[in-house]
């Protein structure tokens, strides 16, 4: 019917056909009839699958992230504030700062729910998931079943209070050690531990140092856990970024170490002993010494370095993994994977 009604506004047109011209033709314009509608219902659903992912209405998903941070200096906040304004650009992504700080926490799942989002991806914009603050937060965000014991210790750390508070506004007192209260699922991702976005910013903090790469030794240098077992942990995802590093350059020697700092004598002492021990060695070598902090952001921890090396020959990166556009991608990238699970 389609078709006649296409031959017909040829003859009005002007364009006469014969009976035999109209029965080859026919099939031809019905087919092309069917294609032109076959194209406007794609671009049609492809219209519509765009204004889902980026509405609520309706009933469609919508993910918000809750990016978490350790916090530190205000320069340190700025850092992450800047990164989180990117990732919002994509994606609703609320900051909450702390070592599982369940005020900071429970505010931007609030301000999360105002957006209107129907679900929350916890991103801990952490070097590593082997950490008591991680398995804390997992906890107060309904994830975990026990509260691990270091809880207590980060929750006195709640504004410098102990452990219960008023609220503000009158209510109930406020216990930082139990879970946070949300009207939509949480999920939480991985930290940085060993992505490859990571191994790329670090080499290109040790290239910016070089001048010789064949002789010059690199040491990555991380913060690190108090516990053994987290070390193992730790050391492991760094083990595996170095290897990528070393298949990506050409570097005398590529090493690596947590310094530990939060860690009681003798074991922080004995990190101390190796990071020097391994920077003399490369001088003695005759070798430049690079050192590449594997922190998110300086602020403080890079200067106990340069105190661990005094009298020591070695250059130092500039900047942490922080400034960095790559940092953003990896956290879209996060949470890209983990809805895909879904």
């Amino acid at each position: 019917m389609a078709a006649d009604l296409a031959i017909q506004n040829l003859n009005d047109g002007g364009i006469e056909m014969d009976n035999k011209l109209r029965r080859i033709a026919k099939p031809f314009i019905a087919m092309i009839f069917i294609a032109v509608l076959s194209v406007s219902a794609l671009a049609q659903n492809a219209h519509q699958s765009a204004i889902e992912k980026t509405s609520n209405k309706g009933g469609t998903h919508r993910a918000g992230i809750l990016l978490l941070a350790h916090g530190g200096k205000q320069q340190w906040n700025a850092e992450v504030n800047k990164l989180a304004a990117q990732v919002n650009r994509t994606i609703p992504t609320e900051v909450a700062f702390g070592m599982a700080t369940k005020r900071n926490i429970q505010s931007a799942i609030d301000r999360l729910v105002a957006r209107e989002v129907t679900e929350i991806v916890a991103v801990p914009l952490f070097i590593s998931s082997h950490s008591s603050v991680i398995t804390s937060t997992q906890y107060l965000l309904g994830l975990r079943k026990d509260a691990p014991p270091e809880l207590a210790r980060y929750a006195k750390m709640d504004h410098g209070h102990g452990a219960h508070h008023t609220n503000h506004a009158g209510g109930a007192a406020f216990d930082p050690t139990t879970p946070v209260k949300s009207p939509l699922p949480i999920r939480m991702t991985a930290a940085l531990d060993r992505h490859p976005l990571v191994a790329d910013i670090l080499l290109d903090r040790a290239r910016h140092l070089s001048r010789k790469p064949s002789r010059e030794v690199v040491i990555i240098v991380a913060h690190g856990p108090v516990s053994e077992d987290d070390n193992a942990g730790w050391l492991a995802d760094m083990g595996a970024l170095v290897e990528r590093l070393r298949r990506a350059s050409n570097f005398k020697r590529i090493e690596y170490l947590t310094v530990r700092d939060d860690a009681p004598e003798p074991i922080r002492g004995q990190a101390t002993a190796q990071l020097r021990r391994m920077a003399r060695r490369a001088s003695n070598e005759g070798n430049r010494v690079l050192i590449v902090p594997l922190l998110l952001s300086y602020g403080g921890i890079e200067e106990g370095i340069r105190k661990r090396l005094e009298g020591l020959d070695y250059v130092i990166s500039p900047q942490a993994l922080l400034p960095d556009d790559r940092l953003a991608q990896w956290v879209l990238l996060m949470v890209e994977d983990l809805t895909k699970k879904t």
